[in-house]
């Protein structure tokens, strides 16, 4: 019997292109699970590991990515067997369950969490092993109408905007502000017109706009050339068309950008909240002191807590929320002009890389 291998699409440094290493595939430790790659998105994460000089915890060279689905190939000691053959997600963050934190539902900020593509070998790959305690299976009635691939992103960047959704406490008629109608936005957009909010959807890209609008925006505002102040005034106008009072909104910044942020800051009334959901190295100058004077909130969003995974998939197989229209696929073997196009920018949908 031949030596099973795995293929793995490895960034040695950063600024480089991947490089494929084919090398023999090992047994899953205890605890842990064998997963054959049907599918893994490309994220802006790991743009900024590749090219925006964010170091991954896991020295180089390390195989990217973290949207992961797949089929359970082989589970370790200690793993109920019956996994082995299920299609499931591979959570984007995983922690660990035993800790303090994790008992007391704080799983979000567990220090032993693992995050395939930055803790150790991710995605972008034939197979890849991780813990499966965490592993999401993937219902019949979801891949009744969706592709096993597709729904890798589903692990990212829809489950990250539902986890912000949740927790920023939006509800049936409020008033959700979406910056950024891209990646995530667009499934941000979406999450909240399903919650029964208003939305109005902000971007500088006329394309990602329309779509947001035919997704759930009730609204969208195309920023480009407009100044924090010119932005301001447009959400006033268009809120009040909408009914909206210009208090309590709840704010998603999504796009990962510097001016994003600035302008996501700049909306926030009266008892607003706002979430930060895309992430950029770039620093901000702010007063702080709006949080006090508006009685407003803000709060970071890391990832999604795994528990949440099986509720998304049922919104997506009673077809609350849509995954098709906004993925594309391309062979793994394209990773770098994949992964070169998503830096530039010039990618219209999600790319997912398949084996």
């Amino acid at each position: 019997m031949s030596e099973r291998t795995v293929d793995r699409w490895m960034m040695t440094s950063q600024g480089e292109p991947c490089e494929l290493r084919t090398e023999p595939l090992a047994p899953p430790p205890p605890g842990e699970a064998v997963i054959e790659v049907a599918g893994c998105g490309v994220c802006h994460t790991d743009i900024s590991f590749l090219h925006l000089g964010v170091p991954t915890r896991a020295p180089a060279p390390l195989t990217l990515g973290h949207e992961i689905s797949g089929t359970v190939l082989e589970a370790g000691d200690g793993v109920d067997k019956a996994l082995v053959g299920r299609t499931v997600l591979v959570p984007a963050v995983m922690p660990c369950g035993e800790c303090a934190l994790c008992k007391a539902g704080e799983r979000r900020i567990c220090r032993g969490q693992v995050m395939p593509g930055n803790d150790r070998h991710g995605g972008f790959a034939s197979h890849v092993t991780v813990p499966a305690r965490y592993l999401c299976p993937v219902p019949d009635t979801v891949l009744a109408n969706h592709e096993l691939w597709e729904l890798s992103v589903v692990a990212d960047a829809v489950t990250t905007p539902f986890q912000a959704v949740r927790s920023s406490g939006l509800t049936e008629g409020g008033l959700a502000i979406c910056i950024g109608a891209g990646g995530i936005g667009i499934h941000g957009v979406q999450i909240a017109a399903a919650t029964g909010a208003k939305v109005i959807a902000l971007d500088v890209d006329a394309d990602k706009l329309a779509l947001a609008a035919e997704h759930g925006a009730d609204a969208v505002i195309d920023v480009s050339g407009l100044s924090i102040k010119e932005i301001k005034g447009r959400v006033k106008e268009v809120g009040k068309a909408l009914g909206m009072p210009p208090v309590c909104q709840r704010i998603f910044e999504m796009s990962g950008t510097k001016p994003g942020q600035e302008t996501a800051f700049a909306l926030m009334g009266q008892g607003a909240h706002l979430s930060i959901v895309g992430f950029t190295m770039a620093k901000l100058e702010v007063r702080l002191s709006n949080l006090m004077a508006f009685d407003a909130t803000m709060r970071g969003n890391w990832g999604c807590d795994p528990e949440l995974y099986p509720e998304v998939l049922e919104w997506i197989g009673a077809g609350r929320l849509k995954v098709s229209p906004f993925v594309e696929r391309h062979g793994l073997s394209e990773i770098n002009e994949v992964l070169d196009a998503a830096h530039a920018g010039t990618l219209k949908k999600r790319a997912v890389l398949v084996p």
